[in-house]
């Protein structure tokens, strides 16, 4: 498989784990070095990384990594317990680090605890390494799927960041905008620039300009004049988490871009893998929503914007009810009303071709 131009997270050499610094863009392209579990479960909390299939990808590094570091001497399952349970605290609104842990939790049940260590550490490896190809080629696959959703000439707008930098490669809801414009649709971007954090200003913008796709920021706050006006022909984002009836929590902000495209009668997707449904959970209600630093609205990366000491609330998602959400594209197909029948016909699919 063609690795995509951006690479925002791998492991060298060493097995140490190598992300792309997403605080510093666009203005400066570096990447942080962790050689610790504890490291990477801060750089995850730090939004050194983020997106949910990335995080998730992160978490299974980081956990190879901290496998490696339990002594010999000590017993194995409750040390790996404890390293899960610090990456299951970083992010927890996010499925895909679940669905990673739980993976990583597989390797080490398949293994006789008396048995040879350095044979489960290898394959500890192997499963990081796997989990992370096998996110690119989902991402592919999600963008063929929504690809013949976009229009000839759309102008789309999407909400975050939901491409390489959200993924292992290649993305989401920004896979599917790529797939359309190299299948040659001429589409347009317009970008939300997501406050707090501006991952659509930063990152998604930074994206579309090195893959050539026409883009333009806009305040958040200026979606719903361009949508009245007629100036979007359809809206994608991606999701950390899906549920059994289809409420989809999101970045905050995407909530209010599903109510002002169903006003208007502007069909509004999601595009995310079959990792990021929770079928455990039958409504929305039940999502956990992360609460993040009052600084983040305070200021913007240091600089005060508001009163010093003035109060915040700060949570990072919000849920939009299914019946806003026109369909829901994954590696499987593309789920349509009703969802709870729909995402649980194509979960028991991709669990059989598994």
């Amino acid at each position: 498989m063609t690795e995509e131009p951006i690479k925002p997270i791998f492991r060298d050499a060493e097995g140490a784990v190598l992300m792309l610094d997403q605080t510093r863009l666009p203005q400066e392209e570096t990447y942080q070095r962790y050689s610790t579990a504890e490291g990477v479960a801060t750089g995850i909390r730090d939004m050194i990384i983020r997106g949910a299939p990335a995080i998730g990808v992160a978490a299974a590094m980081g956990l190879a990594l901290g496998a490696r570091a339990v002594h010999a001497e000590e017993p194995f399952a409750p040390a790996l317990e404890r390293l899960c349970e610090l990456m299951a605290t970083t992010r927890p609104t996010a499925v895909n680090l679940f669905w990673a842990i739980d993976r990583m939790r597989a390797v080490a049940a398949a293994f006789d605890a008396d048995g040879d260590r350095s044979v489960m550490l290898d394959a500890f490896d192997a499963e990081a390494d796997r989990i992370r190809s096998d996110d690119i080629a989902t991402n592919r696959a999600i963008g063929a799927n929504g690809e013949p959703l976009i229009p000839q000439g759309a102008t789309v707008l999407t909400h975050c960041n939901t491409g390489s930098l959200a993924t292992a490669g290649y993305g989401t809801a920004l896979g599917v905008i790529r797939s359309a414009h190299r299948a040659g649709k001429g589409i347009r971007v317009v970008a939300d620039e997501t406050r707090p954090y501006l991952q659509g200003s930063r990152l998604t913008a930074w994206e579309c300009l090195k893959e050539g796709i026409d883009v333009r920021i806009i305040a958040d706050s200026a979606a719903g004049h361009l949508i009245s006006r007629g100036r979007i022909d359809c809206a994608i984002v991606g999701a950390d988490r899906i549920v059994a009836n289809g409420d989809t929590a999101n970045k905050i902000g995407t909530y209010q871009v599903a109510v002002l495209c169903h006003r208007h009668g502007i069909p509004f997707y999601v595009a995310a893998p079959m990792t990021t449904v929770d079928l455990s959970l039958s409504d929305g209600a039940a999502i956990p929503i992360e609460e993040r630093s009052p600084e983040e609205v305070r200021g913007v990366f240091g600089h005060p914007v508001a009163p010093a000491g003035v109060a915040v609330a700060n949570p990072a998602f919000d849920v939009t009810p299914a019946e806003l959400i026109a369909g829901i594209i994954t590696e499987v197909g593309v789920a349509r009303h009703p969802y709870t029948e729909s995402l649980a016909t194509m979960m028991r699919d991709d669990r059989s071709s598994a």
